[in-house]
């Protein structure tokens, strides 16, 4: 069964700074004051940290409605990981109202821009119909897509349609391709189907 995956980029993401930005100062309160004055200003860059800083509660009180504020201020400049991340708050109802066609929307946009996450997420969406139409020979497509980039989730999900034939015509020698990927990538569930596989002769 294929796996979906709403985890916000910020999670796995530290905030950098410009550091000719706070030069002068090693103040955590300074920084924040700083990226909020250029979030204000309109830099996407500062909103979509500003929304991370809200969305982990690093140096203010977590708030993920107004992590959600900034992420659309950013994402409406065109910063994929904002809309990356819109999409996996409104695919988990995080400071705003669950709203899968939402989260397909702001998935698509970061998808367009090369996002993987965005990618492998979209995917999910049309492999689950959450949001969308479920289409198995879509979602194949961005799996590959995410996959190409080195997206082991995605590598591993192309493994399984492929020995399934979901979506896609079966083919057990590129399944088992894809979940090779998938164990270079760090998925031992991969390098488990890629052996099954290998002793099956393909």
């Amino acid at each position: 069964m294929l796996r979906c995956f709403f985890t916000v980029v910020a999670l796995s993401f530290t905030f950098f700074i410009n550091s000719s930005v706070v030069a002068n100062t090693n103040s955590d309160t300074e920084e924040i004051k700083i990226i909020t004055q250029r979030a204000e200003q309109g830099h996407a860059s500062a909103q979509f940290n500003l929304g991370n800083m809200y969305y982990n509660g690093e140096g203010v009180r977590q708030d993920y409605a107004k992590a959600v504020e900034w992420y659309e201020q950013a994402a409406a400049q065109g910063h994929a990981g904002a809309q990356f991340n819109l999409g996996n708050m409104y695919g988990n109802g995080e400071g705003i109202r669950q709203d899968y066609a939402k989260a397909v929307e702001w998935y698509e946009q970061a998808a367009a821009q090369g996002d993987a996450g965005a990618q492998f997420n979209l995917g999910n969406m049309y492999y689950n119909g959450k949001g969308i139409r479920q289409d198995y020979a879509k979602a194949v497509e961005w799996y590959e897509q995410a996959a190409a980039q080195g997206d082991a989730d995605a590598q591993f999900n192309l493994g399984l349609m492929y020995v399934g034939g979901i979506g896609v015509r079966q083919n057990k020698h590129k399944a088992k391709e894809f979940f090779g990927q998938a164990c270079d990538g760090g998925r031992q569930d991969g390098c488990d189907q890629y052996r099954e596989l290998n002793q099956q002769g393909y």
